[in-house]
């Protein structure tokens, strides 16, 4: 019987993997071997049919997926609240790049909460009973971190955002070269004349702080230039940056490395409560790139951390390690990139 003009039209149903093949000209098979295992399909049937997919929008079925391979499709990944008076959204732009490479693999990322502070098992053996996740990312790698052994033990397949510093190295990371940022942040300030360069840190003991003061280090070195007396330490804290940088300011610095943003947005405070004003009369460097640099006055010339690419290395190198679980680990050191702004004067004469 024909529908009435005035009834609406029937709805679409969702694509199917049969309607993919179809569409194709290649078996249901051959499209799960797509999705599942592209390995095996020749490149120039694997193009046309992912083109295929694209073109007609397919979402494979998760829960089918998950009883057919025996996959969560989930990565576990703890989420720390963030200290006071550190306004650092660098972690939330890891998560975004973190999640939306996971989502382009076809997984997702389940958040938990973990204790701030020191890392610790806090949540991760909940979610293998409860969630069955296929593995972990796992940030804030300091020394004495209990979670890569405990993980390794259990053959749960992890990945580092940062090396792992207790000198037992276990499992795959990627990571951001502090070392290599600090040592471009000196060489432009050398280039720009200066001379006398402090280096603002976190306290001793901290992986990734004394990898970036170890790259200011190299680079005073290099230039022959004094270290002694120019190094000094705060929490990552506005405040406490803002005392900690007062005895680099009184000894005659003309620039100032930071390890982070914050910590130069201390040494900001510092020079406006002497009369100084931060990008004319003394140099300052940050780390981290966060929103806040480019809104600072003068802008602060920091340190630009690729994220994107960070977390799209953490799911390549956790869906090899999932795939290949007695492979040798693999490592990627990723180079940060200085952002000049207006905090970076160029010393007259210089």
């Amino acid at each position: 019987m024909p529908r009435p003009a005035d009834s609406p039209a029937p709805k679409a149903g969702p694509v199917t993997l049969a309607m993919v093949a179809r569409r194709a000209g290649v078996s249901p098979q051959t499209v799960s071997n797509a999705l599942n295992s592209p390995g095996l399909l020749r490149p120039e049937t694997l193009e046309r049919v992912s083109r295929t997919i694209d073109e007609m929008g397919y979402r494979p079925h998760r829960a089918a997926q998950t009883l057919r391979t025996r996959s969560s499709r989930l990565i576990g990944y703890g989420i720390r609240p963030t200290a006071p008076g550190a306004p650092a959204p660098v972690m939330d732009r890891f998560l975004h790049a973190l999640s939306q490479a996971a989502d382009e693999a076809g997984y997702r990322i389940l958040l938990f909460a973990s204790p701030p502070g020191t890392a610790s098992l806090d949540g991760h053996e909940e979610l293998l009973d409860l969630h069955s996740v296929d593995g972990f990312v796992l940030s804030g790698t300091d020394r004495g971190d209990p979670r890569q052994a405990w993980l390794a033990k259990r053959g749960v397949p992890f990945v580092g955002f940062g090396r792992m510093w207790s000198g037992r190295q276990i499992g795959d990371w990627a990571d951001v070269d502090g070392a290599s940022g600090t040592d471009a942040a000196v060489e432009h300030l050398v280039a720009l004349g200066h001379r006398r360069i402090a280096f603002l840190g976190w306290p001793r003991g901290s992986g990734v702080g004394d990898d970036r003061a170890d790259g200011w280090r190299r680079a005073m070195r290099r230039h022959e230039l004094p270290v002694r007396g120019r190094r000094a330490h705060s929490v990552d804290d506005i405040a406490s940056a803002r005392q900690a940088a007062g005895p680099l300011l009184d000894a005659g610095a003309t620039a100032v490395v930071a390890a982070s943003d914050v910590l130069a947005m201390g040494c900001y405070q510092a020079l406006r409560e002497r009369g100084a004003v931060p990008g004319e009369d003394v140099a300052v460097i940050g780390f981290d790139d966060s929103p806040t640099a480019a809104l600072l006055s003068p802008g602060l010339t920091t340190l630009a951390q690729p994220l994107e690419a960070v977390g799209r290395e953490c799911v390549r190198l956790l869906l090899s390690r999932m795939a290949t679980p007695g492979a040798a680990p693999e490592r990627v050191l990723l180079e940060p990139t200085l952002a000049v702004r207006d905090s970076t004067p160029r010393l007259p004469g210089g």
